[in-house]
């Protein structure tokens, strides 16, 4: 499947990916900016060929700021790769249902999260500013982890995806009490092993549209790197503004697109 798409929709869907990208490496969260864009720039597109395709996207601009965040940033190696395993197991399942999931479920389903992203980041002043409270980190704290971020987000993930990285971040920061750099940091290496593991799914499925994927990947990869970079010299605090205008901005396209369009 090749869908009819205009210069100006796939220059308008590149920027997107490179706004994600960026966006995703500092205070996670892309999925929230370039799958909206995809369903609204592809209406005639089946959501599992956009879902495939967002995967293929993402996946390499994850793992490009997972690479910038480790190189520098310290990192509980054997924890992550417990998650990281458990959300890849849990993004397969997710993956495997999304097949059967169409717009008029997802557009509402998307709405919901934007929502809830955009309250807990008003109503936390401190998000993505302040380090998360320190404490021992006992093997039932790991195991809560992995079940919770792990599984459960990793579920969340394949099955829809966006905020799948603030998801991360924030349940990192609270049950692990880590500060939210590495927070941020691990959040990536998890959300490398959901991607794989949906995008496994996915492909398995032939519901990924491979050249627009690679196009937008590129441009992912560029704002991930980019934003990795400015968190790791700047933090995250800056960002805060830029997140409540886009995902409230979408927010609007959205509801427009779902009720007045």
């Amino acid at each position: 499947m090749v869908p009819d798409i205009s210069m100006t929709t796939l220059l308008l869907l590149c920027l997107a990916a490179l706004a994600a990208g960026w966006i995703d490496a500092v205070v996670g969260g892309g999925g929230l900016i370039l799958l909206p864009a995809l369903l609204v720039g592809l209406p005639h597109v089946p959501v599992a060929f956009v879902l495939g395709t967002n995967k293929s996207a993402a996946v390499v601009g994850t793992t490009g700021a997972a690479i910038t965040y480790v190189r520098k940033t310290p990192l509980d190696v054997p924890s992550a790769v417990r998650i990281g395993l458990a959300a890849a197991g849990g993004s397969l399942g997710g993956a495997f249902l999304a097949a059967g999931l169409d717009s008029a479920v997802l557009r509402p389903l998307i709405m919901i999260v934007l929502v809830g992203v955009l309250a807990f980041v008003l109503l936390r002043p401190s998000f993505g500013t302040a380090p998360a409270p320190s404490g021992p980190v006992t093997r039932q704290r790991v195991i809560a982890a992995v079940l919770i971020a792990g599984l459960g987000i990793g579920f969340y993930d394949g099955l829809v995806g966006p905020g799948t990285g603030a998801f991360l971040v924030i349940a990192l920061a609270a049950i692990l009490h880590m500060d939210l750099v590495t927070a941020s940091a691990t959040a990536k290496v998890v959300n490398v092993c959901t991607n794989i593991g949906a995008l496994a799914m996915f492909t398995y499925q032939g519901t990924v549209l491979w050249g627009l994927g690679a196009l937008l990947a590129a441009f992912n990869l560029a704002g991930s790197t980019a934003g990795a970079r400015m968190a790791l010299k700047k933090g995250a605090g800056f960002v805060r503004g830029v997140l409540v205008v886009v995902v409230a901005g979408l927010l609007c396209s959205m509801a427009y697109e779902q009720w007045l369009a």
